[in-house]
């Protein structure tokens, strides 16, 4: 791996008439690394990554590229390729015809990108599927297809634009888990758009969460979730709940924003009051929402441990009480009321 970084983005811009789509981002993504950007429609990632691919220029700000800048450049002149969700395979095409296809066009010789094509089959598992055509496979396989053929082109970086969303909840899950290790078997940088947080979570070095065009936060799966840098970070990411105002100081004893997740919080036999407004059983969880007597909702999950579940929804409407450890609640810097508190 190389000291300079795969990525360098400086002052990145992108203004479609009146609407700022990208408002002024720098950013480093390491060589090597899967680095996710992580956020709702419109904030702005995809339009990031289409300027990283080439394919729209930015009104303003750089990019480079192993040190090179390629700001203006054409795609074909960006040692990058692109991976999205619609995988746009030929029909008409075997598997392997596929994957051969950009040698193809670039004429390399025919015993040297079939050799190059087999190879990338191999790395993401599709020994054996080479005369196949896309219409006898499956959607997870037709994605590594996808993946196979933007591979063969020995790209320093694989731009990924939302590959898995047309996959259902299973498959998606173990594609997860297969593009992480088909990464780390090919050791280029993986920079991949989603909006899905599990998918960050699950697979990425690095996530940068994107709003209303500008970079949140950047940090480990960890750090994001641990320790959310904005109100929207601690919404976005996971489920979280927000003490604010006289809720905060009536429970913590200080002003200010705080997160509490979920997963953090008990019911208890003492601790504090509320009441259960709703009962949400999913499967190996069990959500609450509470009402509390302070003023403020709260979400609460907890594992369903025991195999009969049916007593859990008469507790809607019980009075309850909720305990956290001290340590689990999270003081929120970038939130307006702690700005204004300072």
């Amino acid at each position: 791996m190389s000291d300079t970084p795969a990525i360098k983005l400086t002052g990145l811009r992108k203004s479609f008439g009146s609407v700022e789509a990208v408002a002024g981002i720098d950013l480093e993504i390491a060589d090597g690394e899967f680095f996710s950007m992580l956020g709702p429609s419109g904030s702005g990632k995809t339009t990031v990554l289409r300027m990283i691919a080439g394919f729209e220029l930015p009104t303003s700000g750089t990019i480079e590229l192993s040190g090179r800048d390629v700001t203006s450049r054409a795609p074909f002149e960006r040692d990058v390729n692109t991976v999205f969700q619609d995988y746009a395979l030929f029909p008409h095409m075997t598997v392997l015809e596929n994957v051969e296809y950009g040698l193809k066009v670039r004429k390399v010789p025919r015993r040297d990108r079939r050799e190059r094509a087999e190879s990338a089959l191999a790395s993401v598992r599709l020994n054996g599927f080479a005369s196949r055509k896309p219409s006898e496979m499956s959607g997870g396989q037709r994605q590594r297809v996808a993946l196979a053929r933007a591979l063969v082109n020995r790209p320093k970086v694989l731009l990924l634009d939302e590959p898995l969303g047309a996959l259902d909840l299973k498959l998606r899950e173990q594609m997860q888990v297969e593009l992480k290790q088909i990464q780390r078997d090919v050791g280029i940088t993986f920079v991949f758009v989603t909006h899905d947080q599990d998918e960050a979570l699950t697979m990425s070095d690095r996530v940068a969460v994107f709003d209303a065009g500008r970079i949140a936060q950047v940090g480990t799966p960890e750090s994001v979730y641990e320790q959310p840098a904005t109100p929207f970070v601690a919404g976005f990411v996971g489920t979280s709940n927000l003490l604010t105002g006289d809720v905060a100081v009536a429970l913590l004893g200080r002003r200010g924003t705080f997160s509490v997740r979920p997963e953090k919080i008990t019911l208890a036999e003492a601790g504090i009051p509320g009441t259960v407004a709703e009962v949400i059983y999913a499967g190996p969880v069990t959500r609450y929402v509470v009402d509390l007597d302070a003023g403020a909702r709260m979400t609460v999950v907890e594992q369903n441990q025991r195999t009969g579940t049916a007593a859990l929804a008469e507790l809607r409407g019980k009075p309850v009480h909720l305990a956290w450890r001290e340590e689990h609640v999270i003081e929120i810097p970038g939130s307006k009321e702690n700005a204004d508190a300072a």
